[in-house]
């Protein structure tokens, strides 16, 4: 008997099943918190998807629209109105994806803490040996996921678009040298990932903290309690002092430093002008700020996850 049970310890399959039942790494427990983040909450990834396709099937739309006349309208313009007018859907769809992200993460952050406790779902979730600093860290780590499908989705629709203008110009027996020369693909993503990155990343960090400590806190009505203490600390400042360092404040935060000018001046490229744009950002205060009232607010949101049971 002792024979057989030292044969089945030994065995290849055994020794299979103990490894499979030993400890899962913190890394591999994250990995499959954020899969079940996108499962539960689809809109993460449909909403910019669906919005890229509508804004698509538009521009495809208007494209078929008198073509010829519309190209030769913007040629006659001088070089400087020529290149706005030629580039302003691709701004147009770079602004839509990157509004869809904000409101698409805000209502995220909002809802991820609340809505485990609400549906009660969160004694499930304790059973289990996962941390709470992993599950916040989970739900912290989504935005960015976002941020990263928006701005690959925003390069995908933008060679779209130019593939499509090209087609559409070439068959009217139009030139397609004025588009590509002013619509520089790669130029533009550069500049749009260094935006996503820098700003909605970075500079936006504390606000995604902020609305998870709020998630975390809430019993109810998360929306409201995010934006009521902001809105009363300003108020009572403008009451009691006249001032309004706060709103002031607040509006830096959600404006973003201004140091994002890619003028190129003396012909620059691209990409020195945003490395030395880089170094700017980099060494300012408030971006360092930020990412301390960051880490500070999600320190607040595990701990309330840790203490507080379902609704």
């Amino acid at each position: 008997m002792n024979t057989q049970s030292n044969a089945m310890h030994e065995s290849p399959l055994a020794s299979q099943v103990v490894a499979t039942a030993g400890v899962i790494s913190p890394t591999r427990r994250l990995y499959w918190l954020v899969r079940r983040e996108l499962w539960e909450n689809r809109s993460i990834y449909i909403a910019p998807l669906a919005v890229a396709a509508l804004f698509l099937a538009a521009f495809l739309i208007g494209l078929f629209m008198l073509p010829g006349h519309r190209m030769r309208a913007v040629m006659a313009l001088d070089p400087a109105k020529q290149h706005a007018a030629i580039e302003q859907p691709y701004i147009v769809a770079e602004g839509l994806l990157m509004v869809t992200a904000l409101i698409v993460t805000i209502f995220y952050c909002l809802e991820a803490l609340h809505g485990e406790r609400s549906d009660r779902s969160i004694l499930f979730w304790k059973s289990l040996p996962v941390s709470d600093l992993t599950a916040v860290l989970a739900k912290a780590s989504i935005p960015i996921l976002l941020l990263l499908l928006c701005f690959v989705a925003t390069v995908a629709m933008q060679l779209i678009m130019l593939l499509l203008s090209s087609a559409v110009l070439a068959g009217s027996g139009l030139g397609v040298a004025p588009l590509w020369t002013h619509v520089s693909l790669f130029q533009r993503s550069l500049g749009l990932g260094y935006h996503y990155l820098t700003v909605h990343a970075l500079w936006y960090a504390p606000i995604y903290g902020w609305l998870l400590l709020v998630s975390a806190w809430a019993r109810r009505a998360a929306l409201v309690w995010a934006i009521l203490p902001p809105l009363a600390i300003g108020v009572v400042e403008k009451i009691a002092f006249n001032t309004s360092h706060f709103a002031d404040w607040l509006g830096y935060r959600f404006g973003g430093p201004q140091h994002f000018d890619f003028s190129m001046p003396g012909g620059m490229p691209m990409d020195m002008a945003m490395s030395l744009d880089l170094g700017r950002f980099l060494i300012t205060p408030g971006l360092w700020t930020g990412l301390i009232v960051a880490a500070a607010f999600l320190a607040g949101a595990v701990r309330l996850r840790r203490d507080r049971g379902p609704i």
